[in-house]
Formats: structure tokens, sequence, C-alpha cells
């Protein structure tokens, strides 16, 4: 006995749950199907093309579908600008702090460098935070001198890094000797970075002239060497 088989013999079992229904299908469901997956393909074709893309395709494609591409292709490029709005280290005096930097911190990660122009190590921070500045744009960079955002704070203890995100105060460097003072890399710093969350790898951009960077090596998350100092309550 086939149990495929379309007799009266098989539907009595069917009847009383011995065989499983028999599923048939239409010339309608084929054809059903056959449309619903070359929507899906055409969907996800035109998903990835860009604006110059879509306009080439205007004497082919239905109007309405590339209008509805074209302005989904325009909300996301405004979105993207939006977040990334920053792509400089700005300079920021004492009263600028709490709007710069603790208000602004409730929207962006902030990265405010503690500084001293007569410091070499604070030079070489500078530079690698205004490279960093341009390829991470959603994260805004800021210098101030040290001593008009903590009074009295130690030249010893230059360059500081503070990173607030969500409002907070996220992490705290305070000088480059775990990196090799002179000796540090801009690649310390962005892994440091990255490991709090601060920058965020998917956005990152090229620097003019140069090619993207190697992120092989594995972010560094240990505590060893590096030096903390209480920052929060003279701030």
């Amino acid at each position: 006995m086939n149990p495929e088989e379309d007799t009266e013999w098989n539907d009595i079992l069917r009847k009383h749950g011995i065989l499983p229904q028999q599923i048939k299908i239409t010339q309608n469901d084929i054809y059903d199907s056959a449309v619903a997956k070359a929507q899906e393909e055409e969907s996800e074709r035109l998903e990835g093309l860009d604006l110059d893309e879509l306009a080439e395709l205007e004497d082919e494609e239905d109007d309405q579908v590339l209008a509805h591409y074209r302005q989904q292709r325009l909300a996301e490029i405004k979105a993207q600008a939006d977040k990334e709005r920053f792509g400089e280290l700005t300079y920021i005096s004492e009263p600028d702090y709490k709007r710069e930097v603790t208000e602004a911190s409730k929207d962006s990660w902030i990265v405010v460098h503690l500084f001293r122009d007569s410091i070499p190590e604070c030079k070489l921070m500078n530079r690698f935070l205004g490279e960093l500045a341009q390829q991470y744009r959603a994260t805004k960079f800021v210098k101030i001198i040290s001593v008009e955002c903590i009074h009295n704070y130690p030249d010893a203890n230059l360059p500081t890094l503070l990173v607030y995100g969500k409002g907070d105060m996220r992490g705290q460097l305070v000088r480059l000797d775990k990196f090799g003072g002179m000796r540090t890399k801009r690649k310390d710093v962005e892994d440091y970075l990255k490991g709090l969350g601060a920058i965020d790898p998917a956005l990152k951009r090229a620097l003019p002239g140069e090619g993207a960077e190697d992120d092989s090596e594995d972010d560094d998350d240990s505590n060893g060497g590096r030096m903390y100092f209480d920052l929060s309550k003279g701030i």
C-alpha cells in the first residue's frame, strides 16, 4: 500500500487518523510562492544600492518602489550624520566643562584630556586624540588645561584621560607608564578606549592618506601598571 496514493481506502485511513492528511499543492500555491520569492530577491537587491545606483534604475523599476528605497537610504544617511557629528579634538576651558562634558555625556561618549603644553607626553596624547577624533566621529574628544579642570592637579599625573558615558565617568587613565611613556602608540590609546566602549569599531574611518589599521591585536583589558587617581570629587 502506498500511503501517498489518492485512494478510497487511504481516505478512510486518513479520516481515522491512521494516515496523515494529504497536502495538496495547487498551481496557485506554486505561483504565489514564486512571486513571494521574486519579491524577496528584488528587495534584497535594492537594499544594497546607494543613491546613485538607485538613480540609474529609474527607467527600469517601479517609481514607488525606488522612491521608498531612496527615502530609506536618505534616512540612513541622516541618522549616520547625526551620530557622527564631531570629528576633531576641541579645546575647552573651565566654564565649559559642565555643558561640554558632564551634560553632553548623557547623549554621547566624551574623552577628556587633562594636559599641559610643556609636557612631551601631553603633546603626544593630543596628537593621538586628534587623529582618533577624525576616525571615531560619534565620540566627542576634548582637551582642557589640567589646573583649570582640577585646581592644583599635579603635573606628575599628566597626561590624564577622563572617559565619560551615560552621564557618568566610566574610566580614567593617569600617565602613559602602562604603554611605555613616549613609546606609546596610537593603537594603545585606541584599544584602551575601545575596551571601555567609548569608541565603536564599526564606525571607524580611515585617516586621509592612511588605510585602515590592523585591528587583529587583542585588546588589553588588564589593569596592570595603569595608575588611577580619584578625580570625581574635584570636577
